[in-house]
C-alpha cells in the first residue's frame, strides 16, 4: 500500500504556508514534501515537523530568480558561483531537516541554444552536485517536467534522464518520476514505470491533464499504485496537485490507502 506524502507547496493553499504542517498531520499525512524551504530559517521548518510528527522527504534546490520565470540554474554557463553557493545551502537544510531527497531543477534552456549546446555543462553540474550529496547520504533527483506546464524546460522525456544516470554512473543519482508529467509528455506510464523502476527514488502524482486530486481525470490511479506495490516500492508517493477547493475536502481519493 503506498505511503503518501503531502506536497505543501500545492496543497492546503487555504492557510499560510507553516499552518499547513498542522493541517497535514491533521488529515492522516505522516510525510511531506514542498518546493524550496529557504525563505524560513531551518529551524522553524524542523520545529513545525517535530510539532506535528511529520517527516520531510523532498524539497528543491534554489532553483534561480522563480519570480522571473527562471526554473534552475544548471545549464546557465555564467552562474557557476550561484550554483557552488546553492549546493552548500541545500546541503545545509537537507541535514537540518534529515531529507533524504534533493531534486535538482535543470532551467530553461535560453532560446538561442539547443539542447546539445549545454549538456556537458548539465552533465558537470550534475556531478558536482551529486557527489557533494553523496557524503551525507542524500539522493540527488532528476525530475523531466513536461513542456506545456513549463515551456522551454530543459529536461522533459523519461529517456532524457535515464541518459544522465547511465552516462554518470553515480549511485545517488536517481529519477524523479512525476507521473502527471509523464502522461501529459509521453504516456506509455506502466511500461515507464517497470523498465526504470530500479533507478526511481521518488514518485509523484496528479490527476491529468489539469493537475488536481489523483482521482479526477484520465490516469486511473488505483492500478498504478496495485503497480508500485507488486514492483516493491519502498519510497513515498509524493501528492504533487493543486486541489480543485478545499483540500481537505477533496481528500477522499485516499481514504481507502490510510
Amino acid at each position: 500500500m503506498p505511503i503518501f506524502a503531502a506536497n505543501l507547496s500545492m496543497m492546503y493553499q487555504e492557510v499560510d504556508f507553516l499552518d499547513r504542517f498542522a493541517n497535514a498531520a491533521t488529515d492522516g499525512f505522516e510525510h511531506i514534501e514542498f518546493l524550496f524551504p529557504y525563505t524560513y530559517p531551518a529551524e522553524i521548518i524542523v520545529e513545525h515537523l517535530m510539532n506535528h510528527g511529520l517527516k520531510q522527504q523532498l524539497f528543491n534546490f534554489p532553483a534561480g530568480d522563480w519570480q522571473a520565470g527562471e526554473r534552475g540554474v544548471s545549464i546557465l554557463a555564467d552562474r557557476q558561483k550561484e550554483f557552488d553557493d546553492n549546493v552548500a545551502v541545500a546541503i545545509e537544510y537537507a541535514q537540518a531537516l534529515d531529507c533524504p531527497n534533493l531534486h535538482l531543477m535543470a532551467g530553461i534552456l535560453p532560446s538561442e541554444l539547443k539542447k546539445s549546446d549545454v549538456r556537458e555543462l548539465y552533465l558537470a553540474r550534475v556531478e558536482q552536485a551529486a557527489i557533494a550529496l553523496e557524503r551525507y547520504n542524500i539522493d540527488l533527483l532528476l525530475e523531466p517536467i513536461n513542456n506545456i506546464s513549463m515551456p522551454g524546460y530543459y529536461l522533459n522525456f523519461q529517456s532524457e534522464a535515464m541518459d544522465v544516470i547511465h552516462e554518470l554512473l553515480i549511485p545517488n543519482i536517481k529519477l524523479q518520476m512525476d507521473i502527471y508529467h509523464v502522461q501529459m509528455m509521453e504516456g506509455n506510464i506502466e511500461s515507464k514505470l517497470i523498465k526504470n523502476f530500479s533507478h526511481i527514488g521518488h514518485i509523484q502524482i496528479a490527476g491529468a491533464p489539469h493537475r488536481h486530486e489523483p482521482s479526477t481525470g484520465e490516469i486511473h490511479y488505483p492500478y498504478l499504485f496495485d503497480l508500485i506495490d507488486t514492483l516493491g516500492y519502498e519510497g513515498v508517493v509524493g501528492c504533487e496537485y493543486i486541489p480543485e477547493g478545499n483540500t481537505t475536502a477533496g481528500l477522499k481519493w485516499m481514504s481507502a490507502y490510510l
